[in-house]
């Protein structure tokens, strides 16, 4: 999904598409854990490249006319502090990254996880999801 893709999209059509994307991110993170505890390291990291793809387009999926409505439950600190927001995707996507790259040689894999991924979507759901 590229800058413009935006455009071409309701409302509806994008926080549907943005509430989706957050969903598989949560379903994908749940496998990543599993297949980690389980050592299956190399479609572990599939996932997490996948994720941090994930949230780079994320960024892109917050524009104004998306601030309500279509049981979104993104709260108003995304627009009022989209700086930031973007910054957590950023590092979202940065520590998959990582992530990646130190699973395979982790003496803790769910202390790893905990911080480079769990992490990150806690600091997200506190900050800038409402509650429902």
């Amino acid at each position: 999904m590229g800058i413009n893709a935006n455009a071409e999209q309701s409302a509806e059509e994008i926080i549907k598409g943005r509430k989706a994307l957050f969903s598989k991110n949560y379903n994908t993170a749940k496998k990543v854990q599993s297949l980690s505890a389980s050592g299956d390291f190399d479609e572990a990291k599939k996932l997490m490249i996948e994720m941090s793809e994930n949230y780079k387009t994320l960024k892109n999926m917050f524009p104004d006319n998306t601030k309500e409505g279509f049981k979104t439950e993104a709260a108003p600190a995304i627009w009022e502090e989209k700086y930031a927001f973007n910054a957590l995707m950023d590092k979202s996507a940065s520590d998959m990254i990582q992530l990646s790259s130190v699973i395979e040689g982790s003496d803790d894999i769910k202390g790893i996880v905990g911080q480079l991924m769990w992490k990150n979507c806690k600091a997200c759901h506190s900050k800038y999801r409402v509650e429902h």
